[in-house]
């Protein structure tokens, strides 16, 4: 394929846009190359702008679900966009959101929107934080939140000392309020637990991690971490921006039988406009502003052109729970169609998937966490995405990013793809 026009436009982007992208997976530092600029998408497929069509397999990083132009959503915003688009004021959708993700969701109340992601997790741990009237978290060595400060911190010399900031701009003094531990390894929360007691406000855990490739929680890991922050008087906080409505109409919490007090969203909530949310029990959610004294605010919450698109999501996925049965189904079968040409092949892998998550990893070693997801071949890595996407397949541009799957792939979609992976794998 060619993309004269992607590298032109990279080179115009890079004089008025850090590195040229305004999201740094984007850049391709990863895998080399020229960054992909889209013109268009419709359902399964990416349009770029020299005119290749790709098969899309990260879905905007979740949040199209049912495949890209999806007509409800798009009427939605449309007809929405003719009465205004921004008003600082409240508005009845969002009310009517609301009340369908509290209806969807187990174990909330009550849900306050915001405009992304990182705010959703920055919120959620500062409300937990004035909740408990503590100033310690935990979180997990390869887990994403967002890029608020609290969250950009990489281990110390060991599992209970203080972490260090691993991002220029993020102060020692934020750090230290920050414990590391390791995805799937209760031990190492015990630890922490030992050494901090009654400091810690709250665990944030990705329930489903998908920011060192999927890595589903080993069984008992989950209710685990319930039982120590119950035990010990910390909230217990899911991250949801990737696996809320996505794995099931309630999330990771349905699915996997575990309860949390506050869960994030984003993603799939705003139908492909950008929107998050936090979301608790009343005892919870009554802390915050203005009800209580825990302050959080946001002049486009709540925006009406975002609330009308992930209303209209909601109400899809709401009355269609067949959807992701159907993509677990797709899923499955990629994942066993790239399982058989692998081991016929004969290269160390490890497939990882979850739901409508999947990913790859070049490595023998069972990957679990963030070091074992480390340890995958990265130079397979980069032959294995730009092999796929001269086949016409676009996946996530790093090796720590799982695919997302939409339902509008077709399982001839999905057989095309095992012929370009068959024809990628056997070129190594």
């Amino acid at each position: 394929m060619r993309y004269q026009r992607s590298s032109a436009l990279y080179q115009a982007a890079q004089k008025v846009i850090p590195g040229g992208v305004n999201s740094p997976v984007r850049a391709f530092k990863a895998v080399g190359g020229t960054p992909i600029f889209v013109e268009k998408a419709k359902g399964a497929y990416l349009y770029d702008e020299d005119g290749n069509r790709l098969i899309d397999y990260i879905s905007s990083w979740g949040p199209v679900i049912l495949g890209h132009a999806f007509e409800p959503v798009i009427k939605a915003v449309i007809e929405r966009a003719k009465l205004g688009t921004s008003f600082g004021m409240p508005t009845a959708l969002e009310t009517e959101i609301a009340s369908l993700a509290v209806q969807m969701v187990p174990n909330i109340d009550k849900i306050r929107f915001v405009n992304s992601g990182t705010e959703a997790c920055m919120s959620a741990i500062r409300l937990a934080r004035g909740v408990t009237g503590r100033e310690k978290i935990i979180k997990f060595a390869g887990c994403y939140h967002g890029h608020s400060d609290s969250f950009l911190i990489q281990a110390g010399s060991g599992a209970v000392t203080f972490g260090s900031p691993n991002s220029p701009g993020v102060t020692q003094g934020t750090a230290k309020d920050t414990l590391l531990a390791k995805y799937n390894d209760l031990e190492s929360v015990a630890e922490i637990f030992k050494e901090n007691e009654n400091q810690i406000a709250a665990i944030i855990v990705e329930p489903v991690a998908g920011n060192m490739g999927c890595i589903p929680p080993k069984e008992g890991f989950l209710e685990g971490l319930r039982s120590f922050c119950d035990a010990q008087g910390t909230l217990l906080v899911f991250d949801e921006v990737m696996t809320g409505f996505r794995l099931a109409p309630g999330g990771a919490q349905e699915k996997l039988g575990v309860k949390a007090d506050i869960i994030t969203f984003g993603k799939v909530l705003g139908g492909g406009l950008p929107v998050g949310a936090f979301a608790a029990k009343n005892e919870i959610m009554q802390h915050l502003a203005p009800e209580g004294p825990v302050y959080q605010a946001g002049t486009l919450s709540g925006n009406p052109l975002a609330m009308a698109a992930g209303l209209a999501m909601l109400t899809e996925l709401n009355k269609n729970p067949s959807i992701f049965s159907s993509l677990e189904a797709k899923t499955k079968t990629l994942h066993e169609g790239m399982e058989s040409i692998l081991l016929r092949k004969g290269m160390p892998f490890q497939i990882n998937r979850f739901g409508s998550m999947i990913s790859l990893h070049f490595t023998a070693e069972e990957v679990v966490d963030f070091e074992t997801a480390a340890l995958g071949n990265n130079d397979f890595f980069k032959k294995y995405f730009h092999g796929m996407l001269d086949e016409g397949i676009y996946l996530p541009p790093s090796a720590f990013e799982s695919y997302f799957l939409n339902d509008a792939l077709s399982m001839e979609d999905i057989y095309f793809t095992l012929k370009a992976f068959e024809k990628t794998i056997n070129g190594f």
